[in-house]
């Protein structure tokens, strides 16, 4: 493994590729998808400081969202889920939620990744008729199995998580979790590669 992690594969065109290649890229890339989630707590990190016009900043946001999950005893990838849930405002400007979602979902249940990827619409609710939006846009999904498991999401931690002056809990408390989540995909087409690599 060590010989292969200090070569490179030779093509230049996919299509040209061997087996010696892909041994080589594979073992490339199992201990960066190791730190998976120490990525994504450094992009976490970038929320910091960016309110947006809010009265807490991004980062808080997510904290006290993902706080409130884990005080009303939400499992761990559910809290996780509510930590991660805007991750994506600084890559996804108008689509947040399914940046948040494409992250998530190797990792992730069917249900928490439809929340993580439906969460804005839900949280719509609350504000779109100030945007001059149908605040009943999730009423499409009305029959979907996990309506009630988003809207719940948005009505007990997402929308009541803009308080300063809440008490929230650090992201280093939070930063176990997510490492046992990001540890090993439950839902990727890559992971024979994992296995075989265990």
């Amino acid at each position: 493994m060590d010989d292969l992690l200090d070569r490179r594969a030779t093509f230049t065109v996919m299509k040209d590729s061997r087996k010696e290649d892909w041994d080589i890229i594979a073992a490339h890339h199992m201990p960066f998808a190791a730190r998976q989630a120490d990525r994504v707590l450094d992009h976490l990190r970038l929320l910091t400081g960016d309110c947006a016009g809010f009265i807490v900043d991004r980062l808080q946001h997510s904290l006290l969202t993902a706080t409130l999950a884990h005080e009303a005893g939400e499992d761990e990838e559910y809290v996780v889920c509510a930590l991660l849930h805007d991750i994506g405002d600084t890559l996804g400007a108008w689509n947040h939620a399914d940046i948040a979602g494409a992250i998530l979902k190797p990792y992730v249940s069917e249900a928490n990744l439809w929340m993580v990827e439906k969460h804005a619409m839900f949280q719509g609710y609350y504000f779109f008729e100030h945007l001059g939006l149908d605040p009943n846009m999730r009423e499409q999904f009305r029959a979907h199995p996990h309506f009630e498991h988003t809207k719940r999401f948005c009505e007990l931690y997402d929308n009541p998580a803009f308080d300063p002056k809440a008490e929230c809990v650090p992201l280093a408390f939070f930063e176990p979790m997510v490492q046992r989540v990001f540890a090993a995909p439950k839902n990727s087409m890559y992971q024979a590669v994992q296995a075989a690599a265990a």
